[in-house]
């Protein structure tokens, strides 16, 4: 029995250690925490079925996955934009068609969803795109004017591309269509880009889309991310060296649990202390760190310069938030992830909304005290 209890107790002071070492710099944001007795807030269901464009028939469009939300703020209700997956019989990744489905909180940890996706690919100017793969991975931000930006990927089963859309109802949508299509003479449009991360600000209680020198900045990309400017939100220019290639300004690390990729997630926050950018984080074993299993997702924070977004500051050694329970390590992605894409302030509290491996959606929360 003393044997046991000793177990416990180092058992709980490496819990605490751990979590005391993921927050060990001022900075960063969080701790985020899990709600007791967490569970998913969006699940796969059959419940709902909807006409598909594309082919005419009635479909089941989130039947087999729920996963990787934005979120935002809207009549005083978070909105959470999340990539749904029919069921077709097998769960090979990116072999499905992808759709963004919606649903909405007054404390944003209960959901009631629509019946319908809010975004799609249609029968429309982006088609060739879009199609049949679909629009996956969300992120969004609001314009002081109220304008809403949604980045997302493009898929056409032959090059993902990063793409725009903006609307002032989360329903009506303008598609921009992919952002680096005219940016030098289309030299990155058949480049796979994705993951558009565009910096935003707290501005009475609400994230906005921040300007830094009169442009707005968007992080981007895998396996690294890069990092792009705009006067609008809609036609976007990448960082380029002066040899006219991109710049990576945050790589993946031999020996940290970063060490296989590293992916923007939610919108970057403009803080005092710099621009926090938290991100998606994948491990390698044999090159990163063993106890973490290999290929598997985490999260990480890291700080760049609020004069010079491209100038990296700081950045974190552990992960601030990793999979831990079932649901986060089961799924089609069946290494396990905990992927960041939704950050809001609401209520007093910032949510970070993000999937579980490549399945369902969760929701861990921070009180905004360090």
């Amino acid at each position: 029995m003393k044997m046991k209890l000793l177990g416990m107790i180092s058992l709980l002071f490496f819990v605490v250690m751990s979590s005391l070492l993921a927050q060990d710099k001022k900075w960063m944001m969080g701790p985020f925490e899990r709600p007791t007795n967490a569970e998913p807030i969006i699940t796969p269901t059959d419940a709902t079925s909807w006409k598909d464009p594309m082919t005419g028939k009635m479909v089941r469009w989130e039947s087999m996955a729920t996963f990787n939300p934005a979120a935002i703020v809207m009549d005083d209700m978070v909105h959470v934009l999340y990539r749904a997956e029919e069921k077709l019989g097998e769960k090979e990744i990116g072999g499905h068609t992808s759709r963004i489905g919606m649903a909405t909180s007054k404390d944003g940890f209960n959901f009631n969803r629509e019946n319908a996706p809010i975004f799609y690919p249609d029968d429309d100017n982006q088609k060739e795109f879009e199609w049949t793969g679909g629009v996956e991975d969300p992120r969004i931000v609001v314009t002081e004017d109220g304008t809403y930006v949604l980045t997302y990927t493009q898929w056409n089963r032959e090059y993902p591309r990063l793409a725009v859309a903006t609307s002032k109802d989360l329903r009506n949508w303008e598609k921009h269509g992919p952002i680096f299509k005219n940016f030098g003479e289309g030299k990155y449009h058949n480049q796979e880009t994705k993951s558009g991360a565009i910096v935003s600000e707290l501005k009475n209680g609400k994230l906005i889309a921040a300007k830094i020198h009169g442009k707005y900045w968007m992080y981007f990309g895998v396996p690294h991310i890069w990092l792009a400017s705009s006067d609008d939100l809609i036609q976007w220019s990448p960082v380029e060296s002066i040899d006219e290639n991109l710049v990576p300004v945050l790589s993946p690390r031999p020996g940290y649990f970063d060490s296989w990729l590293v992916e923007a997630g939610p919108p970057p926050v403009l803080t005092e202390n710099g621009i926090v950018v938290l991100y998606n984080a994948g491990n390698q074993q044999n090159l990163g760190v063993k106890d973490l299993g290999n290929r598997l997702y985490t999260g990480g924070q890291a700080l760049f310069s609020k004069e010079e977004p491209w100038k990296l500051l700081d950045r974190t050694d552990v992960p601030f938030l990793k999979p831990e329970l079932p649901f986060e390590k089961s799924g089609q992605y069946v290494d396990g992830t905990t992927f960041i894409e939704g950050l809001v302030h609401y209520g007093g509290k910032w949510l970070l909304y993000y999937g579980t491996a490549d399945s369902m959606v969760g929701v861990v929360s921070w009180d905004g005290k360090n």
